[in-house]
């Protein structure tokens, strides 16, 4: 049954709430820490989220008077406490670490290098967009050097040999982009129906897209995150316990920038009891694992292999898939349908998988999570530029190893 509001009421919710009266609605013009509060609160009290609001989260004040002129009756402190509060406890004391799954915030970090690009885009289930070397040229030198970043772990001497090695390879890319571009304006002549515009830009593209391999892992970059205050959390956890002084000092003013919007979402981050612990296992077992490889493993190089490798694969996938694409739409237990799939012909597999897959009008439509029973393993040897757009796919799961000169 649908809450019944007096007119004052719905002037206190009216800037808050998209509708008033349907089922469906959004929040608007609150703090994170409050929305996610709310929605807390679903799973332990009976009212409906804008009764829980007036009820709870709402400061006295205002009137229908200033509603009417579009003036919000504010949540104030004290809604933003009581929501701080339930988080304190819920969160904090309780460990139920959901409800810091209920707030978000869009995060810039900036000057970052590759390197820590990479840290950043670590975690699945945050969304990322960073700066890219496809359409960006970096050939500017502002500030009289180019956009790479200079380890602090670094003495003068090394300091002196790193600078003027990666000056080196920015003055070769810097040299290389109109070369580059000649070549693909001769390759790709304009056509007379295709706007000067489109052309140069496509131009560009190409070239940049060609020698971005050119550019080291210390070129630096911006990026935008959105992520929620559990992803936060996990992701700074992992960063203060990194062995790179960038990552742990991006770290910190990470921190800082988050605590003003979602705060009570990142309390366990920098305790010693808590973070700290947390923190300290994961930079123990880095090193521990480091450890036991350098003693088992053989320092000899490797042997030469292929840059592309499939390393391990399920015999039995394509039986998998097929049982799982009818899981959803019969009524048989899993083990059954294994078995029924095994014993079925290539046609009737197949037909099974057409009718799933569907017709693809592009690349956007996807099939189901039955693709998801099987699993393939590569092993990839490639370039920078390759590795920043295979590290991109969230769904997989990748690994990588330590950059090498080669």
């Amino acid at each position: 049954m649908a809450d019944e509001f007096t007119p004052e009421e719905r002037a206190a919710l009216a800037p808050y709430f998209t509708n008033l009266d349907g089922p469906v609605f959004a929040l608007v013009n609150l703090p994170e820490v409050v929305k996610g509060a709310l929605f807390a609160r679903y799973s332990r009290s009976p009212k409906s989220l804008r009764r829980l609001f007036l009820d709870e989260f709402r400061t006295a004040g205002g009137s229908a008077a200033d509603a009417a002129r579009g003036v919000a009756w504010p949540v104030g402190d004290a809604g933003t406490k009581r929501a701080e509060q339930l988080y304190e406890r819920v969160f904090f004391e309780y460990g139920d670490d959901s409800v810091a799954q209920l707030g978000g915030v869009h995060l810039a970090c900036e000057g970052a290098s590759n390197i820590l690009t990479k840290v950043l885009e670590w975690g699945r289930l945050m969304a990322y967009l960073e700066q890219s070397t496809r359409y960006i040229p970096y050939d500017d030198r502002p500030g009289g050097r180019y956009r790479y970043h200079v380890p602090a772990e670094l003495d003068d001497a090394l300091r002196q040999r790193y600078v003027a090695a990666l000056d080196g390879a920015f003055d070769s890319y810097r040299e290389w982009l109109p070369r580059m571009r000649a070549f693909y304006e001769t390759k790709y002549p304009r056509d007379p129906a295709e706007s000067d515009t489109v052309y140069r830009m496509t131009i560009r593209a190409k070239a940049l897209d060609t020698l971005r391999g050119m550019l080291p892992a210390a070129t630096i970059s911006h990026v935008g995150i959105y992520g929620t205050g559990q992803a936060y959390e996990q992701l700074l956890l992992r960063m203060r316990a990194h062995p790179l002084a960038e990552v742990r000092a991006y770290a910190e003013l990470m921190l800082a920038e988050l605590r003003r919007v979602i705060p009570a979402f990142l309390k366990r981050v920098d305790l010693p009891e808590r973070g700290g612990v947390w923190s300290r296992y994961l930079a123990a077992t880095h090193a521990a694992t480091q450890e036991v490889a350098a003693r088992l493993l053989d320092p000899a190089a490797p042997e030469p292999r292929e840059e592309v490798t499939l390393t391990d694969f399920d015999p039995d996938g394509e039986v998998k898939v097929v049982a799982a694409a009818l899981y959803a739409v019969s009524a048989l237990p899993d083990d059954e349908l294994l078995e029924r799939a095994r014993k079925m012909s290539l046609e009737e597999r197949r037909a099974v998988l057409d009718a799933y897959v569907g017709e693809r009008l592009n690349r956007r439509h996807r099939p189901g999570r039955a693709f998801e029973r099987t699993s393939y393993r590569f092993d990839i040897l490639g370039d920078y530029g390759a590795f920043r757009d295979l590290q991109r796919h969230r769904l997989l799961t990748l690994e990588w190893q330590r950059l090498t000169p080669h």
